[in-house]
């Protein structure tokens, strides 16, 4: 197969240990988010539930709220914290990445050379197939599906062990972000091995270079599989296909709660799917991502590909498998025209970067205008990338939206069955198992948990801009200035 050589070359910079350039807060933010994310997740789970309500009922008067009152509304296991995990769901886990690793190895694979290093000014060799396993893992899926229904095995293990595998996922990331940190203490000096570390991720201050990651681009070689690249493996491939697999053991747990199927639930799995499936088509976008470049493999990383992304992104399906809202043709045709917008946005201003970049002196950028920089390379400054610095940042946030609108205004509490409230409220449904759900004092307090990524995502998309201001400001010194009095806006227009 042939393997394509890539030709950037970020600017080589002094090996050995750098002086703290702190980023989200420092060390005590880092502690924070190592500590904090893994307990937000789970209030995630116990907060918005299939057994109250979301939010659970005792969280709607903080005044009177005590712990023996919220437990008993929440689904909290019957054995306590040593219910949070269990055998069979860690087992199964494993079984699930143990069949993405064969799947890598055995699919065929787009194969190329990834961004020279620093300091070797070699570059890496990258396989990818991430789309290819995820089709191969869907078609199993469908299978099991067409012959057993809502009541396939893969659906319901997923529902019933939720906590289980949110928790065994949790343990994971801090095992492997664990030994990626170990293991980054023997990169040698003179870089024999291809191994360096990340730019900032050698400060010297324990818990923040656990957070940040140290080594910047992990590699293992295991028997059959051979060499595996750590972080671009986890980015692609187990957190986002087990983001649709989570989606998709919603839609049947819906079926089996009501004995039908909402048009929001399947409108946000069918856009999250594509959003999941058309990033692993073109997986070697990667390549060219902070992330890749210049992020090493630590806890921040490795938490967001495997526990934040899958379990926190799944939430609005976790929502509407309990209050399956319905939108109509109008809603359902609006949304749709938001997703199309946003990912005609983001897709048409990263073809032609990566068109300009690739062959700036085609036909369709004769009238084009740019930047020479003393690098060599060109800055372009018309077209989509003389709208904002980011135009493609506005395209991916607003094609994520529709992720979270289908929800409504959100919120519900679950009735024991036999009440006759569900029956006499607009927006109430009652479950096969006589259960009712209305929206009651509830009503919009839900929109905190299934509005929530559409918030976090915004706030993430510009801290990413503001980082590659930085590194685009000490790759291109003044050419830097100069670019950003011709293009103005950073991502949104008159905005931002």
């Amino acid at each position: 197969m042939t393997k394509v050589a890539r030709t950037t070359n970020p600017p080589a910079v002094p090996r050995g240990r750098v002086l703290p350039k702190y980023e989200f807060g420092g060390p005590p933010g880092a502690a924070a988010i190592v500590f904090g994310l893994p307990l937000l997740v789970n209030f995630w789970y116990f907060a918005c539930n299939d057994k109250s309500g979301c939010p659970a009922p005792p969280l709607l008067d903080p005044r009177t709220l005590t712990w023996d009152k919220l437990k008993e509304d929440i689904p909290w296991p019957e054995n306590g914290v040593s219910g949070f995990v269990n055998f069979k769901a860690t087992f199964w886990l494993l079984v699930y990445y143990f069949v993405s690793l064969v799947l890598y190895r055995a699919l065929p694979a787009h194969e190329l050379y990834g961004n020279k290093l620093r300091e070797s000014g070699k570059p890496l060799w990258y396989r990818f197939n991430a789309f290819h396993a995820t089709v191969v893992q869907l078609a199993a899926c469908a299978v099991g599906t067409y012959i057993y229904g809502a009541d396939f095995v893969v659906w319901t293990f997923i529902t019933d062990n939720y906590l289980q595998l949110l928790s065994a996922s949790i343990i994971l990331s801090y095992v492997i972000a664990t030994w990626v940190y170990i293991r980054s203490f023997g990169v040698k000096p003179g870089n024999p091995e291809l191994r360096e570390l990340a730019r900032g991720g050698h400060t010297g201050n324990f818990i923040y270079d656990f957070y940040i990651g140290r080594e910047l681009n992990p590699r293992i070689t295991l028997p059959l599989f051979g060499e595996v690249d750590v972080k671009a493996w986890l980015e692609m491939r187990p957190g986002l296909t087990g983001w649709i697999l989570l989606d998709l053991a919603f839609v049947a747990k819906q079926y089996r709660q009501y004995g039908f199927v909402s048009d929001s639930i399947l409108f946000i799995t069918a856009v999250q799917s594509y959003y999941v499936l058309e990033g692993q088509y073109s997986e070697s976008g990667i390549l060219g991502m902070m992330d890749i470049i210049t992020d090493g493999l630590g806890f921040m990383l490795t938490f967001g590909d495997i526990v934040w992304v899958p379990f926190l992104y799944s939430t609005q399906c976790r929502y509407l498998s309990v209050y399956p809202v319905q939108m109509g043709w109008v809603n359902l045709a609006l949304v749709t025209a938001v997703f199309i917008t946003g990912v005609s946005i983001f897709r048409l201003a990263n073809s032609e970067k990566f068109a300009f970049r690739t062959n700036p002196d085609q036909p369709r950028f004769k009238n084009a205008t740019y930047l020479q920089t003393k690098r060599g390379t060109r800055l372009l400054t018309s077209g989509w990338w003389g709208i904002s610095r980011h135009i493609n940042y506005f395209g991916d946030w607003l094609q994520s939206t529709p992720f979270t609108m289908p929800t409504g205004i959100a919120g519900y509490v679950i009735l024991s069955a036999g009440s006759g409230i569900a029956s006499h409220t607009t927006g109430g449904f009652t479950m096969l198992d006589g259960r009712e759900v209305v929206q009651g004092d509830a009503r919009g307090w839900g929109m905190i948990f299934t509005y929530f990524y559409s918030l976090y995502f915004g706030f993430l998309l510009v801290h990413r801009e503001g980082r590659d201001d930085v590194a685009c400001a000490e790759k291109y010194g003044e050419d830097w200035e100069k670019y950003k009095k011709i293009v103005k806006w950073r991502i949104l227009p008159g905005i931002y």
